[in-house]
């Protein structure tokens, strides 16, 4: 990414925000979301497309906690809360994204067409990202790779699954950028030069062949600001429930939708960011429903429960982050047992989200589960433990606890084919669960 220091938004277009953070008061300011963009120009100085930044109110920096949650953010509020048209116009926009969330199925939310996936310089290269990043450059995305700095051997490594290569002119030697602008170009990947702060370092960069241009030398990151969107988290549950059900139909979508005002109008900027060659405006909420489709609704749903769902954001709040923790691992873990069926990894995720929702309310699980009307397997799997989804909870909640889950895998009860949850799986899978919430590699092996 192109920030270096903090900076106050320059003025200009009417949705940037010139004052600072001082100057607005704190209740007006909570009534809002915030995003930031910074212009990606090509080499005639015109705009080719924008890095989309995560703020967390008008001043123009950021105050990022967790990669994942803050990448969620942008998504949602440039896609819900602006609308794709209002940020990016006929551009294209550089999201950054950490390890956790590429092998979410959040990322799918995002146009393929209308997203580049920045890969934040932390991320480690290995054999199963390389896997992922084949599938989403299939699925049609392009891929950054950001704030290189050398030419490594991961980098030569990670190259063939790269489309663009952002070199970051304030970390790399003027006598190393030469030879690592030929390499790159060499593999035929597109240089992006990012944090050009003088007219120097553009000249150098034209020289060296680079494709595109970023830093405060065009211009700084601005501020968007939009009103708030409050997606209250017992309908986002309500509608996740509605989504899970076998027998669930479109006019119990659409009712419920309707309760929801401030989730059709994000639903409906779904529709409008996405290609689905409709050839027409959507003219009710049962066509935007058709248009979208379940799946889709359901990955906008569990991102605005992750991003924005509560009084508490999600890394503050124990129960959430438990939820959330488990819901992943339960996933991840049908997905192991049962690779091609993604009804099962579908129904094992929401096992897990509403296996403490009766927390949440204060009332017991058969109580609340009843009247959401959650498929019966999930509701037999939370009320009594029952069926594969009951066996998975059971090894979810053993392994959160630190406890022997194996060996509830491995039992005479368990079903045909748990067995292949070995202890080295579990505790894989127990830290990828616990890194999609941008957790600590410590923390979780405590």
């Amino acid at each position: 990414m192109s920030e270096r220091h903090p900076v106050r938004a320059e003025p200009g277009h009417v949705e940037v925000l010139a004052q600072c953070a001082d100057s607005v008061d704190p209740a007006a300011r909570a009534q809002f979301v915030y995003l930031g963009r910074q212009p990606i120009l090509d080499r005639d100085g015109a705009l080719n497309a924008y890095e989309l930044l995560f703020r967390a109110g008008t001043h123009n920096y950021a105050e990022v906690g967790d990669n994942a949650q803050a990448t969620a953010q942008v998504v949602a509020r440039t896609i819900g809360g602006f609308g794709v048209p209002a940020v990016l116009g006929s551009h294209r926009g550089f999201v950054n994204i950490d390890r956790a969330l590429l092998f979410n199925d959040i990322v799918h939310l995002m146009p393929p067409e209308r997203f580049v996936l920045e890969i934040l310089e932390t991320v480690a290269f290995d054999a199963q990202l390389a896997r992922r990043l084949t599938e989403l450059r299939r699925a049609g995305f392009q891929v950054a790779l950001d704030d290189v700095t050398e030419l490594s051997d991961e980098l030569i490594a990670v190259l063939p699954h790269a489309d663009i290569v952002k070199i970051d002119f304030l970390q790399t030697g003027r006598s190393a950028l030469a030879k690592l602008a030929a390499a790159v170009r060499g593999h035929g990947k597109v240089l992006v030069a990012e944090k050009v702060e003088t007219r120097e370092d553009f000249m150098l960069a034209r020289e060296l062949g680079f494709d595109l241009f970023q830093g405060y030398f065009f211009a700084r990151p601005q501020v968007l600001a939009a009103p708030r969107n409050r997606s209250p988290r017992p309908a986002l549950l309500r509608l996740l429930a509605l989504l899970s059900r076998d027998d669930g139909d479109i006019a119990e979508l659409e009712a419920e939708l309707k309760l929801n005002p401030s989730v059709v109008v994000q639903l409906l900027r779904l529709v409008n960011s996405s290609a689905f060659g409709l050839g027409r405006n959507i003219a009710s909420l049962r066509e935007a429903i058709i248009a979208t489709g379940t799946r889709q609704i359901t990955r906008w749903a569990q991102l605005l429960l992750y991003a924005d769902g509560g009084d508490l954001p999600w890394r503050a709040d124990p129960l959430v982050q438990l939820a959330g923790t488990r819901s992943r691992f339960m996933e991840l873990a049908a997905g192991w047992l049962h690779p091609r069926d993604d009804d099962f990894s579908d129904a094992a995720f929401m096992t897990g989200i509403f296996s403490l929702i009766h927390v949440v309310v204060g009332s017991t699980p058969a109580a609340v589960l009843e009247k959401l009307g959650l498929a019966p397997q999930i509701r037999e799997a939370i009320v009594s433990r029952s069926g594969p989804l009951g066996t998975l909870l059971r090894i979810a909640e053993a392994a959160g606890e630190g406890a022997d889950a194996a060996s509830i895998a491995a039992s005479p009860d368990a079903p045909a084919g748990f067995t292949a949850l070995t202890p080295e799986v579990l505790a894989e899978l127990n830290l990828s669960a616990a890194a999609w919430f941008g957790a600590h590699i410590d923390e979780t092996a405590t």
